[in-house]
């Protein structure tokens, strides 16, 4: 019986909790906001839409290796020789073409850890929170700024460049693997012999027969 009377007690008190809860809202002033003619302050760490300023990009994949989710993705060309891309705005040196770099915002859970591994803080959370679709194909945004004939010339430019700095390693090495060669050679040499059948010089001989 006491029991009874104990668990009937917590629930009524429960209740009652709850309803002075929402006594003192029914009250109290409205805080409802006019959707859209109104709109909530986004706090500045809050977790929306991601944005890539690409031109700070140094293509170093650290933020899509950090996503969980494998929503971003980046592809990149080394630059040739004979280009120079620049700096980002944080003095990091800039090697790499940016082919690609597309983050999907379907998969992707706001969880943050892409931004802070980023070493020029490129890539970031922006206040934008409206951007629903009706197509999911339409939240996988495009960063990169190359067209696509433009892409094509610079793969190109850096493949010949590759197979050329390549051919020149090979031609180094059969250099360096011919002159290891002669170096055992001449070492297995035997040693000269003087005009008497024996080893040494002329001179050694010399002092040995004035003594």
């Amino acid at each position: 019986m006491v029991e009874a009377i104990k668990s009937g007690w917590i629930t009524f008190k429960s209740i009652f909790i709850g309803m002075g809860v929402t006594i003192r809202h029914f009250f109290g002033p409205s805080v409802t906001l006019q959707y859209p003619d109104e709109r909530p302050v986004i706090p500045d760490k809050a977790r929306t839409k991601l944005y890539v300023n690409i031109d700070d990009c140094i293509g170093c994949h650290l933020c899509a290796r950090a996503c969980p989710v494998n929503c971003i993705y980046i592809d990149t060309v080394p630059a040739t020789s004979d280009v120079d891309l620049g700096k980002t705005s944080t003095g990091n040196p800039k090697r790499f073409w940016l082919t690609r770099f597309d983050i999907d915002m379907a998969k992707c859970m706001y969880c943050d850890l892409c931004v802070h591994p980023c070493p020029t803080n490129c890539i970031y959370m922006v206040p934008d929170y409206e951007y629903s679709e009706f197509d999911r194909t339409n939240l996988i945004y495009h960063f990169s700024n190359l067209e696509p004939a433009m892409v094509a010339e610079v793969k190109e430019k850096a493949e010949k460049e590759a197979a050329e700095k390549q051919k020149q390693r090979e031609e180094m090495m059969r250099k360096k693997a011919e002159e290891a060669k002669k170096k055992q050679m001449e070492a297995k040499k035997p040693p000269q012999q003087n005009t008497d059948g024996e080893t040494g010089t002329k001179s050694d001989k010399s002092d040995n027969g004035d003594s």
